[in-house]
């Protein structure tokens, strides 16, 4: 087991730090190009897609609960430990390479969640499915990819990622509180039982509440140590833009350089944001909207929270403080709690236990969705499903009893090919985006609002099925 262990992990690091960064970058910088920057041309208008977007049509799954279920998912305790971690390991300079790729991201994100909407298939909830998987079949005519595309996902996010999801819980709940694990996975499983038996419309009401609350609260936690530190914030501002290029010396221990800040940052940017990975498209795809544009540009707006807002904020709670200087062997999750307690005493563990719990339980649920989609894909039945929503249910509870290196890894493993397979998928398809993008402009240009109609849209082929035929959605 050692030695299988060994292997994945190293197939897994080669895949990651050799291929996928790369791949991921070359992606961002091509859909830039080829939208013309659309995640700076359009991010007002993706600002004002998320006021648009409160109410689905025919009792579907509204725009905003698809990107709430999408931002459940990406923000997780990796916004906590990871952005620390980084720091850690790359100094301040690695949150400058975050926002690059994360800049980058938001292109490759928007792409990706059109062409989910453009090949989504509808389903008997009165919502729809769609994704990778969807977009492979219908798009590149090859089910088997899209069959493997989907395994691997259900395997990742239904079953590892929920189990490791659930493991952080039950830590930071037994360290800091002494609570049992037993006990944790417990809670765990029953909160999770009702929302997985739900389906996704259940999810996408429970994140539609969840996302928001947690988000808030963790940017009312951030705000006030920055508030309380407010003469250190141009001194932490300034020590992330040098710490980039080699100008400002490194505190903390950390032995990094410039070398090391860009390849902390840009691994950091690009395992939170999950720009290009193929998983966010799975949820952009459910949404009831009139152009599948609409749902790119809150998608894209996602990464920028993710990254942007909440990753920043992190790393600003961590600088600011004054935690980073005194930090000594201390990094990840453990460090932004330090500078929370430095600022706010024993309460401040209490908070950070809180946003820990409800950070991992929306990924739990984002995942969840994720899997089920790609389910639906496979052509599990009635009975297969029930199935598999116990398997998340056991997933969540040993996840919580155990650790899972093992699973972990292959975990990885398994996102990284998908991420390989996805890359490849909206490259060959990405010009169905452009047209569609184009097509959107035209609209807005003419003060209209956006409709899409496949015959008017000028894309490269025939459009399969019906969705997108008929009447608009009301």
């Amino acid at each position: 087991m050692a030695a299988l262990l060994e292997a994945i992990d190293g197939a897994g690091g080669l895949l990651w730090g050799r291929v996928l960064i790369y791949a991921l970058l070359a992606a961002g910088l091509w859909f830039t190009f080829r939208t013309r920057a659309v995640q700076l041309r359009l991010f007002g208008e993706s600002l004002h897609a998320v006021l648009r977007s409160r109410s689905g049509a025919a009792g579907g799954i509204s725009s905003f609960q698809a990107f709430c279920i999408g931002l459940a998912s990406r923000v997780g305790t990796g916004n906590i430990a990871g952005v620390a971690i980084a720091i850690t390991l790359g100094g301040p300079g690695a949150v400058f390479w975050m926002w690059c790729v994360a800049l980058l991201g938001m292109a490759t994100a928007f792409v990706e969640a059109t062409l989910a909407q453009i090949f989504k298939v509808p389903h008997a909830d009165a919502s729809f499915r769609g994704g990778p998987a969807y977009y492979i079949q219908r798009g590149l005519g090859s089910r088997r990819w899209g069959m493997v595309f989907a395994a691997m996902l259900v395997f990742t996010f239904g079953i590892a990622f929920n189990g490791v999801q659930a493991n952080t819980i039950a830590d930071v709940l037994a360290s800091a509180h002494g609570v049992p694990v037993w006990l944790t996975a417990l809670l765990l499983a029953l909160l999770a039982t009702p929302v997985f038996f739900g389906g996704v419309r259940a999810v996408a009401r429970v994140a539609e509440l969840l996302l928001p609350a947690m988000a808030l609260a963790y940017l009312a936690i951030g705000l006030a140590i920055v508030l309380l530190n407010l003469g250190n914030v141009p001194h932490a501002l300034a020590l992330i833009v040098q710490s980039a290029f080699g100008i400002a010396p490194l505190a903390g221990g950390v032995a990094g350089g410039v070398a090391a800040a860009m390849l902390n940052g840009v691994k950091r940017g690009l395992f939170s944001n999950e720009a290009g990975m193929g998983s966010a498209p799975n949820t952009a795809a459910t949404a009831t909207v009139a152009h599948p544009v609409s749902q790119g540009l809150l998608q894209m707006l996602g990464v920028f929270v993710d990254t942007m807002v909440i990753c920043t904020l992190t790393a600003l709670i961590v600088l600011v403080s004054g935690a980073y200087e005194g930090a000594g062997g201390i990094g990840g999750a453990a460090l932004t709690q330090t500078a929370v307690v430095q600022n706010f005493g024993g309460i401040g563990r209490w908070v950070m236990t809180a946003i820990v719990f409800v950070f991992a339980f929306s990924s739990v649920l984002g995942n969840y969705a994720y899997a089920e989609a790609n389910l639906d894909f496979l052509g599990v039945g009635t009975r297969g499903m029930l199935a598999c929503r116990m398997v998340a249910i056991v997933a969540v509870l040993v996840g919580a009893l155990a650790t899972l290196p093992l699973v972990w890894a292959l975990a990885d493993l398994a996102m990284g090919l998908m991420a390989l397979i996805n890359l490849t998928a909206i490259a060959r398809l990405g010009a169905w985006a452009f047209a569609a993008l184009a097509d959107y402009e035209r609209q807005r240009a003419d003060g209209q609002v956006p409709v899409f109609d496949a015959a008017r849209a000028k894309l490269p082929g025939p459009l399969p099925g019906t969705v997108w035929q008929g009447p608009p959605p009301a």
